[in-house]
């Protein structure tokens, strides 16, 4: 039997605002599987979507580069935001967005590239900053989009500088439709992206393996009301579709006009850009997400400093 630690309790604690005993219950009942047992806690009704476990855990910037028809997302993290705010950094970041696109994206085409009109490679360049500045920092990412006809579109979310924030969107957009028109419908449906994250584009796009297991989660949900199976059935493929509508693109209501989805907006802007409009990608990168950073006790750390220990 796997032993469960406090600091394993915790972590499900901070993951899911579940009670600590019934933290304690989910680990034991699912061998210490800290996956398992958050998907125990929502199927008993003890925890919600663990929004926590998604939280921002590093900084750095989103980086990107965009034309016409073509753009680039990058991540650099660093330890600290004040590294963010660094005029240095954020050439940096610049200049590697623009790199990027010319890599399509492919990080490790990136990480070995010359970096700007010099002979140092992008990965030489960022250990360079990293002595210079006195922080680690890594090239975590890219993803890159194009198009034949049409327009990629992109936003910037918490912009520090052009192209540079914490949450960087890009959305591809294929249509024979007037530029301009597809250019502004992109640059909303990028912004509703950043605001509401869909997992996909449509519900076919979705990974099997993620929709296996919330139907899993809801299955147990249901169970719980004592119903037939008949019903709980019915009851499951219900509560499936409210959770399309919660993580694929098309089925969301569209932020700017929530009584309509994105679906109905697309078709809606066809008539003004005078063709078919279908979305056939999009990347959204969120600072740090998915990253785990170490607890620090702060009050500690002044104290250890101010007694030179």
């Amino acid at each position: 039997m796997a032993t469960i630690t406090a600091t394993t309790v915790k972590e499900l604690r901070d993951k899911t605002g579940a009670g600590m005993m019934d933290c304690k219950a989910a680990l034991a009942e699912t061998g210490g599987d800290m996956e398992a047992a958050v998907d125990w806690l929502r199927a008993k009704g003890l925890a919600k979507a663990t929004k926590k476990a998604g939280r921002v855990a590093a900084e750095g910037l989103i980086g990107l580069a965009a034309e016409t028809k073509q753009a680039v997302l990058v991540e650099v993290n660093s330890e600290t935001d004040f590294v963010a705010r660094n005029p240095q950094f954020q050439e940096m970041v610049s200049t590697i967005a623009g790199t990027a696109l010319m890599a399509k994206g492919n990080l490790d085409q990136l990480a070995t590239a010359a970096y700007g009109s010099g002979k140092a490679t992008v990965a030489d360049t960022i250990k360079e900053m990293i002595g210079s500045i006195g922080e680690n920092m890594t090239l975590r990412r890219a993803a890159h989009l194009s198009v034949a006809k049409g327009a990629v579109a992109s936003y910037m979310h918490n912009m520090l500088a052009p192209g540079l924030g914490k949450i960087g969107v890009i959305v591809a957009l294929d249509s024979a439709g007037d530029e301009k028109k597809l250019a502004s419908l992109g640059k909303q449906i990028a912004m509703h992206i950043a605001a509401a994250n869909p997992q996909a584009v449509d519900v076919t796009s979705l990974d099997p393996a993620f929709v296996a297991r919330e139907r899993a989660i809801l299955v147990e949900q249901a169970k719980e009301s004592g119903k037939p199976e008949a019903v709980i059935e019915k009851m499951v493929e219900g509560r499936l579709r409210k959770f399309y509508e919660e993580v694929v693109l098309l089925q969301q209501p569209f932020v700017h006009d929530p009584d309509m989805t994105v679906a109905r907006a697309l078709e809606a802007a066809e008539k003004d850009a005078g063709a078919p409009i279908k979305i056939t990608g999009f990347h959204r990168f969120a600072l740090g997400e998915g990253i785990d950073r170490p607890d620090s006790d702060f009050a500690a750390e002044v104290a250890a400093a101010a007694s030179g220990s």
